[in-house]
């Protein structure tokens, strides 16, 4: 195995006040995840609510239409990526991040607004694919820049173990969103969730955006930003249009495409959609199938600063390998695990979670890094945003419409697998960043 090269402005020791800006930065990061992924919980953990209040026609039509409203909202990402992604390489990240989670948690808080389809008719439908829509383009700028805000604050021998709480904001987020729609569906009972009751955890993402943005407008902006600033008397050089981008950095952007791929149909494959899997296809009860992914994510969460920090010694591309060809060959196995009951689903979750985990982990340390800082933000962005919304936020409808095609409960395993083959493929060409500074360009010294 490669050895990691560890820079030596990596290895000076961190002062207490480098610590306590370090901890705000993490904080401030994560919790513009976590706002992100709260919305996504409360979503996919409520759709039967959500699609039953806004939807009209039977039970199964209004949960594929909720469904494909849940993909719709990925379909902007990219010009979210577009449009904040070079924004922030311009103005920083800090600016760019205090106005997407208000953006983000603003349009959450409507959702729980919106009158029912009894009341206004397709309005309630229209309303909400607005929102979502609102909701992906904030997303497009605010997971690439909370990434690159992360992995630029970070030392470059620990961006791993310390880019590992981005995704652990990531699963509180999501589990918070699915534990408050599960303890309300406990509380009040069904009827008075599907009247009013699910509408009250998307009135919790005002106080996370506030808090949120609270926390960003008090950071710095990063200092690799910062010295790239310097280094220009009248401030960053300015972030190429897309045309440029796509010529000179083709590269690092196609491998980024590729394992969010495999990243992103395994994700929302086994956060977003396992809840509704679990009920319809597999027999459990609304509640079961809630518990069952709560129960995976705080074990999942355990682990990621382990996987991080682990990255940090034998580099991303070990971690990912062993987490794609472990999916590639237990995936299907599992499933079949997951079939046989509430104990066998939550045995299969976690262990597909655990597998899941060394690519969760790495995502803020691993995809940053491919980029010159010039064009972090938006290089990464647009390359994560294009292949998420073709990929990921449509692997809910995707599963369960080849379900309904071939009569084949697996077929969400065969997605998964297919997505990690093309995984592997992008790994093959990925290089190594562990321990590298954020100043160099690992894809030139590659070409070189």
């Amino acid at each position: 195995m490669t050895a990691i090269s560890t820079p030596a402005v990596a290895s000076a020791s961190p002062t207490p006040a480098k610590d306590a800006i370090l901890r705000r930065a993490i904080a401030a990061s994560a919790m513009g995840n976590a706002t992100e992924w709260f919305d996504y919980g409360i979503y996919a953990y409520g759709v039967t609510y959500i699609s039953a209040a806004l939807f009209p026609g039977s039970t199964e039509e209004a949960v594929l239409f909720a469904l494909a409203t849940f993909a719709i909202s990925f379909l902007v990402r990219p010009l979210g990526g577009l449009f904040w992604g070079p924004l922030g390489d311009r103005l920083g990240r800090k600016s760019v991040l205090a106005l997407t989670i208000l953006l983000m948690s603003g349009a959450t808080l409507c959702v729980g607004l919106i009158p029912d389809y009894s009341s206004i008719g397709l309005w309630a439908p229209g309303l909400l694919v607005a929102l979502r829509m609102a909701q992906g383009f904030s997303t497009g700028g605010e997971y690439g820049g909370a990434a690159t805000f992360m992995a630029e604050y970070a030392p470059d021998h620990r961006r791993g173990f310390f880019g590992s709480f981005l995704e652990f904001g990531t699963l509180a987020g999501f589990s918070l969103g699915a534990a408050l729609m599960l303890g309300f569906s406990l509380m009040l009972g069904d009827a008075a969730m599907h009247a009013w009751g699910w509408r009250i955890p998307f009135l919790v993402a005002a106080p996370m955006g506030l808090v949120g943005m609270y926390l960003r407008s008090k950071m710095e902006d990063t200092p690799v930003f910062r010295a790239a600033a310097a280094r220009h008397d009248s401030g960053p050089p300015p972030s190429p249009g897309l045309p440029l981008l796509l010529r000179r950095h083709w590269r690092p952007m196609l491998v980024v495409g590729g394992l969010v791929v495999a990243l992103n149909v395994v994700n929302y494959t086994l956060l977003s959609y396992m809840p509704t899997y679990l009920q319809r296809r597999i027999g459990l009860s609304s509640n079961e199938a809630l518990i069952v992914p709560i129960i995976g994510m705080l074990l999942m969460m355990m682990f990621l600063p382990v996987a991080g920090s682990l990255s940090d010694r034998v580099g991303r591309r070990a971690m990912w390998r062993v987490s794609l060809i472990g999916l590639l060959v237990a995936v299907v196995p599992l499933y079949m695990l997951m079939g046989t009951g509430l104990v066998g689903a939550i045995a299969g979750f976690v262990l597909l979670g655990l597998l899941y985990v060394p690519q969760l982990a790495t995502i803020s340390a691993t995809f940053p890094a491919l980029f010159p800082t010039q064009v972090r933000f938006a290089g990464f962005a647009i390359a994560y945003n294009v292949s998420t919304s073709i990929f990921g936020g449509t692997a809910p409808a995707i599963g369960s419409g080849l379900i309904s095609y071939t009569g084949n409960e697996l077929m969400p395993a065969f997605y998964m697998m297919l997505a990690c083959i093309v995984g592997l493929i992008a790994l093959r060409f990925m290089p190594e960043t562990a321990g590298r500074s954020l100043h160099e360009d690992p894809f030139a010294e590659k070409q070189a």
